[in-house]
């Protein structure tokens, strides 16, 4: 139980130094809008990581902490992309909001009692029986996934 303690404890530090780091590697690039990842741009990136951990892995989270056993649809990144994204939106607030998410749900997880991360949901393709926990590494992974990348790059 020891060992399970510590892993969530640094799984919450790493999910906070992750988003700064990525938040800082962001910011260094002189032209967030040339393009770095295939046909996407630094800009885009930090746009797509902010709202995925909001309202993909972080609107998981709370529902699952909230709702016996709730059940999540499969979401498609490059369709919300394409309705939703704003190059005009400045990326100091994108990052600021991404931050500012991310730091909400360290918080809500430092909180959390032992039981909570066993907390069980759905999803569409994912399958059942899966772990409050699951949809943090996750998170995590997918924040780790942009910022190697990123850092590849710079």
């Amino acid at each position: 139980m020891k060992e399970l303690l510590e892993y969530r404890e640094k799984l919450i530090a790493r999910l906070s130094e992750a988003t700064k780091e990525f938040c800082e590697v962001c910011e260094n690039f002189a032209n967030p809008f040339e393009k770095v990842d295939g046909d996407w741009n630094v800009h885009q990136i930090a746009s797509h990581t902010r709202d995925v951990e909001h309202l993909i892995y972080g609107a998981r989270v709370r529902q699952t902490l909230n709702e016996d056993n709730p059940y999540f649809k499969s979401f498609d990144a490059d369709v919300w992309m394409t309705n939703h994204y704003d190059k005009d939106e400045p990326l100091h607030k994108i990052l600021i909001d991404f931050d500012t998410n991310v730091t909400e749900m360290c918080n809500i997880l430092n909180e959390l009692p032992q039981t909570g991360w066993s907390r069980l949901s759905r999803h569409e393709s994912g399958g059942n029986e899966l772990t409050l926990q699951i949809w943090v590494e996750r998170s995590l992974a997918h924040i780790e996934e942009h910022l190697k990348a990123l850092k590849t790059i710079k």
